[in-house]
């Protein structure tokens, strides 16, 4: 089974500053559905907003959701979702101390950091937004605070678009990675099989965890210089930037997505000819 799993928001979503494809969309639709891929959704996008984007773009509905930063699992089947108990009962086990209202009593006081709404938050997700221009005082505070004491993952972003500092409190084996990890496991699919795309600062993990990776072209400059670095040390690891020129198509968003998934194969040429 190959897996094509992708980010939303400025991945597959063209909801960015830079110009997109028209028919993009379309096109990954009808070729996720030719090719029989398995369509995953790693997105930090809640359901209902993950729900909103479809009915917005157009984009097809996935076979699995990791949403909410891959803290929750669903799986969408004759129409509706199912929730996948399994993964809740695999995050406990494997973060047994995580405790997301002990971390938000440890953070409270922090100046420069605000709560997000409560549609944001979830049993495995507290999140914050942060002023980017002071990020280095607040991470520093809540590396004293927090860091190695909950069995947490500290995942902080930065959006471009909105000028936004976002910062995530996450058990360890419930991110984007792990949930992707957990989704190829059970389809039985080995790593390089499994395609992820993304643009911005949380997609770091899965890009640089032994995956097929894809930068979209207009990635976040940081995302690219970090996978670079990682590449650097890890000469294992398999990414590709997307470039644009590749079958009329831009290499922005969806275009990106299309482009790198034909890179790696996921995609077959052969039932094209």
């Amino acid at each position: 089974m190959k897996i094509l799993a992708t980010d939303l928001d400025r991945t597959l979503l063209p909801n960015g500053s830079w110009e997109s494809d028209r028919e993009a969309i379309n096109l990954f639709n009808e070729l996720t559905e030719k090719h029989d891929v398995l369509v995953v959704y790693v997105t930090g996008r809640n359901l209902a907003l993950t729900e909103n984007a479809i009915k917005e773009f157009g984009v097809r509905y996935p076979n699995i959701l990791c949403s909410d930063v891959g803290t929750s699992i669903r799986k969408h089947e004759n129409g509706k979702w199912k929730f996948d108990d399994g993964w809740v009962d695999h995050v406990k086990r494997e973060s047994p101390r995580w405790d997301a209202m002990a971390i938000r009593d440890a953070v409270a006081g922090i100046d420069g950091m605000r709560e997000q709404e409560s549609e944001h938050q979830n049993q495995f997700k507290q999140s914050y937004y942060v002023k980017h221009d002071k990020k280095d005082q607040v991470l520093k505070k809540v590396d004293e605070l927090v860091k190695g004491k909950f069995d947490e993952e500290i995942v902080y972003s930065f959006d471009s678009q909105d000028g936004k500092g976002l910062l995530d409190f996450l058990p360890a084996s419930a991110t984007k990675q792990t949930a992707l990890e957990y989704v190829a496991e059970e389809f039985g699919t080995a790593k390089k099989d499994v395609v992820f795309c993304g643009d911005s600062g949380n997609d770091i993990f899965p890009l640089t965890a032994g995956f097929s990776g894809v930068l979209v072209k207009n990635a976040d400059d940081q995302l690219v210089e970090n996978v670079k670095k990682a590449m650097n040390q890890n000469s294992d690891l398999k990414v590709y930037f997307a470039k644009g020129n590749f079958k009329g198509l831009n290499g922005y968003y969806t275009s990106g997505v299309i482009e790198g998934a034909y890179h790696f194969g996921a995609f077959d040429c052969a039932m094209e000819s």
